[in-house]
């Protein structure tokens, strides 16, 4: 693992094997994360069930800006966070929420909600493609808004890292994958802070080392100007690994197919 990372993201890598998880007295009667997502438990402080946010504040992006308590009960991860309210991810809840199939439903509806929030939208579950917000054009404000609320660049790591845990990881690439076209193809999201974000946090939110690696790579080709990353390729990529189970190392090299 590179020394150079970000220290959370080499906690992350490990699986916080090096981290002490003694959030909770008795670790294992600590489920507020498990109890939240079966919409049992109000979150805190907006005292909300899961299934209340997820339908009453999908397109109410002020909600969505200014709250800040809401993401880490809509996306807990092993990691402390600025809610105090939150619990910590258990591991004995992350092998639970994955069992659940109604648990594993709402985790993607709170991400398609903050994909929406940030101007685009999940075009496949299996795949992770991710594409513009409809309708036509409906992207500009969410993206300007990204560009210039850089707590948001956080929030998207605790998403990935997130999505990871409960066994969602096919679905990082295809969001960072996204980025790096709009940024590659059409100028957009391309914001010193959002490249830092992205470059150091987002594309190694990834746990397998071969994509982690795949993803990285392409990033610096595309960085340096040897590669443009077009929306053909994207949906290439994300195909072919659907189809083999990896990515092409074609676009790695010299080749521009």
């Amino acid at each position: 693992m590179a020394v150079n990372l970000p220290r959370d993201i080499r906690a992350f890598l490990s699986e916080y094997r090096r981290k002490g998880l003694a959030s909770c007295p008795q670790e294992t009667e600590c489920n507020d994360n498990f109890e939240f997502y079966k919409n049992r438990l109000r979150c805190q402080p907006d005292g909300l069930l899961v299934e209340e946010i997820l339908d009453q504040w999908k397109g109410d992006y002020n909600k969505l800006e200014f709250g800040h308590g809401y993401i880490q009960w809509l996306f807990p991860i092993q990691e402390d966070g600025i809610n105090f309210a939150a619990q910590r991810l258990m591991p004995h809840e992350i092998s639970a929420m994955r069992a659940d199939a109604e648990v594993m439903r709402r985790i993607v509806r709170a991400y398609t909600m903050m994909l929406d929030f940030y101007g685009m939208r999940l075009q496949s579950e299996e795949t992770g493609l991710v594409g513009r917000a409809l309708p036509p054009g409906s992207y500009n404000s969410r993206y300007v808004n990204l560009l210039y609320a850089p707590h948001n660049n956080l929030r998207i790591s605790r998403i990935l890292k997130c999505l990871s845990e409960l066994g969602l990881e096919r679905l990082n690439a295809g969001f960072v994958l996204h980025v790096l076209n709009e940024q590659s193809e059409h100028a957009e999201l391309k914001s010193p802070f959002i490249c830092d974000s992205m470059d150091r946090w987002w594309a190694n939110c990834i746990r397998d080392d071969h994509e982690r690696e795949w993803v990285t790579r392409l990033i610096a080709r595309v960085r340096s100007g040897q590669r443009v990353f077009t929306r053909q390729m994207y949906e290439n990529v994300l195909e072919g690994r659907r189809q083999t189970g990896k990515f092409p190392t074609e676009l790695l090299d010299g080749s521009t197919s």
